[in-house]
């Protein structure tokens, strides 16, 4: 289990999806077991404040592969977590020379109910500025509470979260239909 790390939230920068094509380029390396990579996170949102570490999500075939291939990633310089304490994710972190932590990988299998999820929450707050901007808010008092616990931030936002989860996979499922997705 990785330890906590200081909770340090930066004003966005258009850097942060650079750096996150970069990563996916990085993990392309591991085959076609991989089938997509998104970037998701606040990184992920214009405008959004956020700890400086890009989370991406890739999606896998099957997890089995992938903990097959736990050698692969762990080539590309990431730690290997397992589940770190969600059940059907792998969980592997990066950091940099200095030992900041500059990227989270969050492993699902394809079809897992997190997949939407991750990408509804995304998604919802990239089309809604106002949550975005209350997002931002909660983050900070989240940050105010535990700023050397980035496990108790996180902890501390959830509840916030999952309210808002709720709503965006809604909004997701119906624009997704919309769309013929």
């Amino acid at each position: 289990m990785p330890p906590p790390i200081r909770v340090e939230l930066i004003p966005y920068t258009a850097a942060w999806p650079a750096m996150a094509a970069e990563f996916i380029g990085q993990l392309r390396a591991l085959g076609g077991f991989v089938l997509e990579v998104h970037h998701i996170g606040s990184t992920s949102v214009p405008g959004l404040s956020a700890k400086p570490i890009i989370d991406l999500m890739p999606v896998v075939v099957r997890l089995s592969e992938l903990d097959r291939r736990q050698q692969d990633v762990v080539a590309l310089n990431f730690e290997w977590h397992g589940e770190f304490g969600m059940a059907g994710r792998r969980y592997c972190t990066l950091n940099d020379s200095d030992g900041r932590r500059i990227a989270q990988l969050h492993f699902f299998e394809t079809g897992s109910m997190h997949v939407a999820r991750h990408l509804a929450f995304r998604d919802y707050l990239r089309a809604h500025p106002e949550t975005a901007r209350a997002y931002e808010k909660e983050k900070r008092r989240a940050r105010d509470l535990h700023p050397a616990d980035s496990h108790a931030y996180t902890e501390a936002k959830d509840a916030w979260i999952r309210q808002i989860e709720a709503k965006a996979l809604i909004w997701y499922r119906a624009r997704n239909q919309s769309r013929g997705v």
